[in-house]
C-alpha cells in the first residue's frame, strides 16, 4: 500500500488471504516518495516465491502501475479513495484502470470490497496451481451461497 493511513481499507485484502490459508506479507511504499525502494521490492519478488501482487493506492494511484513497471508477475490494483479524493476515489480508479498498452493491472472496486476482491482475486490466482486452496475457495463460495439462501 503506499501509505499507513491505507491498512484499514487493505486489511480486507489481507483478512480474505488468512481466511483461506494464503501466505502473504503487508508492505508500505509509495510510488511517488520511495520510488527506489519500490522498485528493488519489486525485483526481488520472484526469486522470493511471490507469485501475484495486490497494490491499493489513493489519489494519483501510480503504486499499481510502478509495480507492473517492474515485473511481469500479476498485479492487483485497489484504488483508494483518500482524503483529498475526487468523487469518492474516482481519481484513484482512473488512475489505476488506465494502465498503458503491454504494463496491464488488473483493477477491483475503490475501497474495502475492492481490498476484499483483491484478495480473493489473487487467491484465484494462486488456486490455477493449487487444487487444496481451489476447493477452499469452492467452500467460501457455497457457504456464500448458503447464506444467502438461508440454508
Amino acid at each position: 500500500m503506499g501509505s499507513t493511513s491505507d491498512q484499514a481499507t487493505m486489511d480486507h485484502a489481507a483478512q480474505q488471504l488468512r481466511d483461506l490459508g494464503v501466505e502473504h506479507e503487508v508492505k508500505v511504499l509509495s510510488a511517488h516518495r520511495t520510488p527506489d525502494a519500490v522498485r528493488d521490492w519489486v525485483k526481488a519478488l520472484e526469486e522470493r516465491g511471490v507469485r501475484v501482487v495486490i497494490a491499493g493506492a489513493g489519489g494519483a494511484a501510480h503504486l499499481a502501475g510502478a509495480v507492473a513497471a517492474h515485473t511481469t508477475l500479476p498485479v492487483i490494483g485497489v484504488p483508494l479513495a483518500a482524503p483529498f479524493a475526487i468523487a469518492g476515489g474516482l481519481d484513484a480508479l482512473l488512475s489505476t484502470v488506465q494502465m498503458p498498452r503491454g504494463v496491464p493491472v488488473a483493477t477491483v472496486a475503490v475501497g474495502e470490497t475492492g481490498a476484499a476482491n483483491a484478495g480473493l482475486l489473487a487467491a484465484e490466482i494462486l488456486a490455477t496451481s493449487d487444487a487444496e486452496l481451489a476447493k477452499r475457495l469452492r467452500a467460501q463460495r457455497e457457504a456464500m451461497a448458503a447464506k444467502v439462501l438461508g440454508a
